[in-house]
């Protein structure tokens, strides 16, 4: 770094990554599972996908070289980067200094009131993919959730959470609850360094302006969910039965109520198949 300091705010986003390691004094690390993003069209396509603009505050998760941060600082009215890995968040922040905001912390366990202003915010995200489906789920459950993520993980989870009947899983019902979800594209290994084994996607989630159901009966919904998927390819009247611990014959009649196939498996079911199968069933979960 320069004795003084000071630094453009476009200089990672010119700089070539092998320099910008130097730069920084990092490299990956394989035990926190880094592949750090260095392809430049990439982030571009990224930031034009959230689209980012002055009155944007962006939270980053996993900020890694600086790049995509460097592409947000540019466009954003601000920018907060969570990064676990001490050492880089400690040198992100030397690098930018008052041009984004980087926290030391696990996006598990970090306090989201703290970081997270009481305003409108996105995130923009290049998740590990061993934290990915919990990130996101923490980030969609919180009570002060953002707008809409763009986030890049591992190829075959994208496309489970934006999936359609016959092919929903609990991931897909637990994102498409809260967000409407569509792959925006795909990524080969080589924009990352070092080349994951796995092909990437960006997904794009657009929360919707109110869950389906209040917060107060979110977690007997997905109580439902889960035991409507605790038998997979098996009839979701015996794999509910067997889940909540209820005769076949009484939750086959709810299931009736609710104009659906007892005999539907649960992968043909989508959101709002389950929330009215959910109003036939909630004394069910009370109990």
């Amino acid at each position: 770094m320069t004795d003084s300091g000071q630094h453009d705010e476009r200089s990672l986003r010119n700089l070539p990554w092998r320099e910008i390691l130097r730069e920084l004094d990092v490299s990956p690390s394989k035990a926190l599972g880094q592949n750090f993003l260095h392809d430049r069209k990439i982030v571009r396509r990224i930031v034009d996908v959230a689209d980012v603009d002055r009155d944007t505050h962006v939270l980053e998760v996993g900020p890694g070289l600086g790049i995509l941060t460097s592409e947000l600082i540019a466009r954003a009215g601000s920018v907060t980067a969570v990064e676990l890995d001490e050492r880089l968040a400690e040198r992100l922040q030397a690098y930018f200094q008052d041009q984004a905001t980087i926290i030391q912390g696990d996006i598990l366990e970090v306090d989201l009131t703290r970081i997270v202003p009481d305003q409108p915010y996105i995130v923009v995200a290049n998740l590990p993919y061993s934290i990915a489906t919990a990130a996101i789920q923490r980030l969609l459950e919180t009570e002060h959730s953002p707008e809409r993520m763009v986030i890049m993980v591992q190829r075959e989870v994208a496309e489970r959470m934006a999936a359609s009947p016959p092919e929903m899983s609990i991931l897909a019902i637990g994102v498409q609850f809260y967000a409407r979800a569509k792959v925006q594209f795909r990524i080969g290994s080589g924009a990352f360094i070092p080349k994951p084994r796995v092909e990437s996607a960006v997904i794009r989630l657009d929360r919707h302006a109110e869950p389906p159901l209040v917060r107060e009966h979110h977690q007997r919904f997905f109580a439902l969910v889960k035991a409507g998927f605790s038998q997979r390819r098996k009839r979701i009247d015996n794999s509910i039965a067997a889940g909540l611990g209820v005769s076949k014959a009484v939750v086959r009649e709810r299931i009736e109520g609710a104009s659906i196939d007892p005999a539907s498996r649960a992968e043909r079911l989508d959101v709002q198949d389950w929330v009215t199968l959910y109003g036939h069933m909630q004394d069910l979960l009370d109990a």
